[in-house]
């Protein structure tokens, strides 16, 4: 496994990362959040391991228990909200720094 990187809101491991996907682990604190987001090119599929995850889309949301899993698709703008310290693992393409920032809780936007 890769270092740990740390995020404002927790911390991410990258699994594997080669010219086809990326699988990363996840750890969000209670009350934190990644910024609200859409990726242009990136898909993403999301599972949750431990504690309970928001995904928060435009017009909805959902909570996600450990077993359960979402996939974002490109455009899609969504934010991840940990509602109890929780832990996710992350399968995507591989486009790592296709992020845009609509809003950001740790100035990023």
């Amino acid at each position: 496994m890769s270092d740990k990187i740390i995020k404002p809101w927790g911390y991410e491991v990258i699994i594997e990362q080669n010219d086809k996907y990326v699988m990363k682990e996840l750890c969000m604190f209670t009350g934190k959040q990644c910024s609200y987001q859409y990726h242009e090119k990136k898909k993403e599929t999301v599972y949750v391991v431990s504690g309970l995850l928001r995904v928060t889309f435009k017009e909805s949301a959902l909570i996600l228990k450990p077993g359960e899993s979402v996939t974002i698709e490109t455009y899609t703008e969504h934010r991840m909200t940990a509602i109890e310290t929780c832990t996710y693992l992350e399968s995507s393409t591989p486009e790592l720094d296709d992020v845009v920032r609509l809003e950001d809780d740790y100035g990023r936007v």
